[in-house]
């Protein structure tokens, strides 16, 4: 097949091309606008690849993506396109109501517009993949009720709302015209080359440099932890062999609070680079844990049932956390100077066609949040 994938440069999304451009035999149109979330360089093993192809193109630009869609010709959509920082959306969430909401619409129209010109055979075949979050569905307020497909929707946040908007949205494109679409929701992702705002990555990062550990509230909030590879398998699994008009729920089985990951993140890193031997002022990284108010609206616990996943299609995680955080751990501190080029912003100055682009009004990467997702 030839896949059309919003997003690709982001840190699921260029998951999903590696994976297919890897693991099987699919082409890839990269459809991304290179936000300051969308890094090129998380793609550069498979950039060269004769079945990888880029566009640089805005979801919200409807003649844009209709050339797009008539230049490559995809057989299948997945939409992985959005923004996607709780604590961004609520500083600004303008962003978050322009590329979550109407660029879902209009690539909805793009989509379904030339899915209608397709002939009868392609279009029989075509399906638009919709990538969402287990955080349209609120928090759980019963210790052992679980997110299921059926689960109502409670968004919490500026973020949450307008990805539970696109999902409607998408949902109402196949009831009212026929398109062949498929809902995931998935919970937390962890691994290599995750921006550095996100809770794994800033912790292992501030601990290196042997800056305070920010954890919101107490750290209480649960969360179920999924490894970004194996949520990259699991979409494509959903893609090819899911039943048209469902949605499935996608989860790692790994549910903790969020100050038992930064502590098993701090064992981890005690053991792989002690901070004696990075000549850090203390003894064990634990010590540079810090509790900060805790941020609007934040819900306390997630976790998902993926029993419909691995019933219908057979999918488990490969991962456990222990065994997902330690790869995540070993990359990054095998990979710092990726991330110090996305924290001083070299990335954006030097990717594709962006050279010195620093137009979009967006906050510099540098400016990176200190606070635990």
């Amino acid at each position: 097949m030839k896949l059309l994938v919003t997003g690709g440069a982001g840190f699921i999304g260029s998951a999903v091309i590696r994976h297919l451009l890897r693991d099987t035999a699919d082409s890839v149109v990269n459809v991304d606008k290179l936000t300051y979330a969308g890094n090129l360089s998380s793609l550069a093993e498979v950039a060269d690849s004769s079945r990888y192809s880029f566009e640089r193109v805005d979801i919200c630009d409807g003649g844009e993506l209709g050339r797009v869609f008539a230049l490559h010709q995809p057989d299948a959509v997945m939409h992985l396109a959005a923004e996607s920082h709780v604590d961004r959306s609520i500083d600004g969430p303008a962003a978050f109501i322009r590329t979550n909401i109407v660029g879902t619409y209009s690539l909805l129209e793009a989509a379904r517009k030339y899915w209608g010109s397709l002939e009868p055979r392609r279009r029989e075949r075509f399906r638009f993949h919709h990538i969402s979050t287990d955080e349209v569905y609120g928090d759980l307020a019963d210790p052992g009720d679980l997110f299921r497909e059926t689960t109502r929707y409670a968004p919490s946040s500026p973020y949450s709302a307008s990805k539970a908007s696109a999902d409607h949205l998408v949902r109402a494109w196949q009831r009212t015209y026929g398109m062949p679409v498929l809902v995931t929701n998935s919970s937390n992702n962890y691994g290599p080359y995750q921006f550095p705002e996100k809770l794994i990555p800033l912790m292992i990062l501030n601990a290196v440099e042997g800056k305070p550990l920010p954890v919101y509230g107490k750290g209480d909030q649960v969360r179920d932890w999924l490894y970004v590879e194996d949520h990259a398998r699991a979409l494509v699994r959903v893609l090819t062999a899911g039943r048209v008009g469902e949605t499935y729920n996608i989860g790692g089985h790994n549910e903790l609070r969020n100050l038992e990951v930064v502590h098993a993140l701090c064992d981890l890193l005690q053991e792989c680079c002690p901070p004696v031997h990075a000549g850090l002022g203390v003894l064990h990284y634990s010590d540079l844990i810090t509790f900060v108010q805790d941020r609007p609206g934040h819900d306390l616990r997630y976790a998902i049932d993926a029993g419909k996943l691995q019933r219908e299609l057979g999918w488990r995680p490969k991962e456990t956390f222990n065994s997902g955080l330690r790869k995540t751990v070993e990359w990054y501190l095998g990979n710092l100077a990726w991330c110090r080029h996305v924290q001083d912003g070299t990335y954006r100055r030097e990717r594709l066609g962006c050279i010195g682009d620093d137009s979009s009004g967006e906050r510099p990467a540098s400016h990176l949040e200190r606070k635990s997702s």
